[in-house]
């Protein structure tokens, strides 16, 4: 699976993520509304772009995509809703089957969602840095390597219709 933007800003060895990662989430999808809006990364060659719907009964529906200069270079549509006590991400990579992974960890800053019998990522998150930006990640092992994927998205005005 691609990650969440579906384009690979920087590979580091993996980290551990947080220490109570293994702990079910009762957070309400309500704690994550501060991923609401657009956020983009971009580097001399792509930008990687996320925006996501305000919370809608249960559900916050997403979307990003990954650009350079011969074009559209990948997409992936996302949904983050509430079943039960349950958080989950839905990701629907191009190309690929969906994955759901659930919310070990989830509070006003920070957000980490696990399915550990998927081929990679294993791990998808998000963590609020200050008020204008995000910094996304996904990890786990991939061919036996630890990998970690990190996004760091600044917050922008979402398009508006012409």
């Amino acid at each position: 699976m691609r990650p969440p933007v579906l384009a690979a800003l920087a590979l580091l060895v993996m980290q551990p993520v947080v220490a109570n990662a293994g702990a079910q989430s009762a957070q309400p999808i309500a704690s994550l509304q501060w991923l609401t809006g657009c956020l983009e990364a971009r580097s001399t060659t792509r930008v990687v772009e996320e925006q996501r719907m305000p919370l809608s009964a249960g559900t916050m529906l997403g979307m990003g995509r990954t650009t350079n200069a011969r074009g559209l270079a990948d997409y992936e549509l996302t949904l983050i809703r509430q079943d039960g006590e349950r958080l989950l991400y839905e990701a629907h990579p191009k190309g690929q089957p969906p994955a759901t992974f659930v919310a070990r960890v989830a509070n006003a800053d920070s957000v980490v969602f696990e399915l550990p019998e998927h081929d990679f990522p294993q791990r998808v998150a998000y963590r609020r840095v200050g008020r204008d930006s995000v910094l996304a990640w996904v990890e786990g092992t991939m061919r036996g390597t630890a990998r970690r994927i990190e996004f760091p998205y600044r917050r922008v005005p979402c398009p508006a219709a012409p």
